[in-house]
């Protein structure tokens, strides 16, 4: 009994805490320890949504940097999952994010040899993850690209290209291997 206790008490100091933070949360189903949540990046607001039901392990890293990352209803989000929301973040319902999955919206500039990457403005990618999809362990999402519902992506993919709905795809970088049955168009 005691140990229920305080297993509600710490979920709902974790859960205050993202609010405070400015995070916006519907009714998690688990969020666990270590959660680094930060919308903003210095005069940038930003925004980052959790649906209904959520499931966010231990370890995951979210910051918008003053964009934006939304998570759909009933996603889940593995151990040290990191998503980078610069140019937004989309994730769609009933999603399974397996863990160490790295998902951005951006990228750097490729300026002339003699100028610093470093010194310039990062490139907004809007990228977007369908309904339904499964990340496996290690998934790398770039930025701009939208997979599309349904999708299966193998562990350890670098995902560079839009994927169609019902894709199953693997490897650096992904490719489209075949599709789940009853795929749209398949």
């Amino acid at each position: 009994m005691i140990t229920a206790l305080v297993k509600s008490a710490l979920g709902a100091l974790r859960l205050l805490r993202l609010r405070l933070a400015g995070v916006t949360i519907a009714a998690p189903r688990l969020l666990a320890g270590g959660i680094d949540c930060r919308p903003g990046h210095g005069a940038h607001p930003g925004h980052i949504a959790f649906g209904d039901g959520a499931a966010i392990e231990q370890g995951v890293v979210l910051h918008a940097f003053g964009g934006s990352i939304t998570l759909g209803r009933d996603v889940f989000l593995g151990p040290h999952t990191v998503i980078y929301g610069h140019g937004g973040v989309e994730v769609g319902d009933a999603c399974l994010i397996a863990m160490h999955c790295r998902i951005v919206s951006s990228n750097h500039a490729v300026p002339p040899f003699s100028t610093d990457i470093r010194s310039q403005p990062d490139v907004l990618l809007p990228t977007r993850i369908g309904r339904d999809v499964w990340l496996g362990a290690g998934v790398t999402v770039l930025g701009g690209v939208t997979i599309g519902d349904g999708c299966i992506v193998g562990a350890g993919a670098v995902v560079t290209k839009d994927l169609p709905p019902g894709a199953i795809a693997h490897g650096v970088p992904a490719i489209v291997k075949g599709y789940r049955s009853g795929a749209p168009g398949k």
